[in-house]
C-alpha cells in the first residue's frame, strides 16, 4: 500500500501534512515530493510514467493557482489520481478548484474540496481498500467512530437545552 502525493510548490505542504497523517494512520506508505508542472514538466512525467512501476498505487496531486499538477500527473499515469486544490491568494483557491475539477474527456481526475487533505487521503484509502481488506475494516470503524462522536454532540446539546 503505496500513496504518492505531489505537490505543486513547497508552501503546499503545510495543508498536505494532513494528507499524510491519516494515511499513516491507515497504515498507508507515503512518499511525499514537490514537482512543478510549469518549472519542472519533464521531471513531472517522468514521475508519472514509472509511479505504478515505483509501486505507488494512488497519487495525490496538490496545487494551487493554475493547479495543473494533477491533470499532467494523471495524462501520464494508469493510476488513479485525486487532486487536491490548495488555496491560492488570488481566488480563495477556486481558481485551484475549477482548474483541476474540469479536465477533459478520457483523463479523469477525482478532486476534493478547496484545502481538503483529510478527504484526498480518506479517498486514497477507499480507493486501495478495493484491493486490501485490512483498510475496508479501517475505513468502517473510522466511519462508525465519527457517526459515534455527532451523536455524542448530539446527545450534548440536547442535555443543553433541556436544562
Amino acid at each position: 500500500m503505496k500513496v504518492a502525493i505531489v505537490m505543486g510548490s513547497d508552501s503546499d505542504f503545510n495543508v498536505v501534512e494532513k494528507s499524510i497523517k491519516i494515511l499513516k494512520e491507515f497504515g498507508v506508505e507515503v512518499h511525499a515530493r514537490v514537482i512543478s508542472a510549469h518549472r519542472t514538466p519533464f521531471t513531472a512525467i517522468e514521475f508519472a510514467k514509472n509511479a505504478c512501476e515505483n509501486g505507488f498505487e494512488v497519487i495525490i496531486g496538490a496545487a494551487g493557482k493554475a493547479a495543473h499538477l494533477p491533470g499532467v500527473l494523471a495524462g501520464v499515469s494508469i493510476l488513479p489520481v485525486i487532486g487536491l486544490p490548495i488555496k491560492s491568494s488570488t481566488m480563495d483557491g477556486l481558481d485551484s478548484l475549477l482548474s483541476i475539477v474540469q479536465m477533459p474527456k478520457g483523463v479523469p481526475v477525482a478532486t476534493v474540496a478547496i484545502n481538503g487533505a483529510e478527504n484526498a487521503a480518506l479517498l486514497a484509502v477507499q480507493i486501495l481498500s478495493v484491493k486490501y481488506p485490512q483498510l475496508k475494516k479501517k475505513i468502517k470503524e473510522y466511519k462508525e467512530k465519527m457517526a459515534k462522536e455527532v451523536e455524542e454532540k448530539d446527545e450534548k446539546i440536547q442535555l443543553k437545552i433541556k436544562n
